[in-house]
């Protein structure tokens, strides 16, 4: 039975929408015990995740919501305040 392109495009969206932790690692330089270390978190740094029948996801929309929310503005230096 083969799928319909419908169920297809819907799985392609979720692959994109959602990454295991590997792809997380992959694409944003988190490696696995730095993830585990900010989900167990208990301040604003813990990053954002899903965990179904044991498995953890993070979508990708929220990790760059988060990211941009802890963005640090750097300070402008010059030889008077170095």
């Amino acid at each position: 039975m083969s799928k319909n392109l419908e169920d297809t495009d819907k799985e392609e969206k979720l692959k994109n929408e959602w990454l295991s932790p590997m792809g997380l690692s992959i694409e944003y330089g988190f490696s696995k015990s730095t993830q585990a270390k900010m989900r167990m978190a208990s301040t604003s740094s813990t990053i954002p995740f899903s965990k179904v029948s044991g498995y953890v996801r993070y979508k990708r929309k929220a990790i760059n919501e988060w990211l941009e929310e802890h963005q640090i503005q750097g300070t402008q230096y010059t030889k008077d305040n170095l």
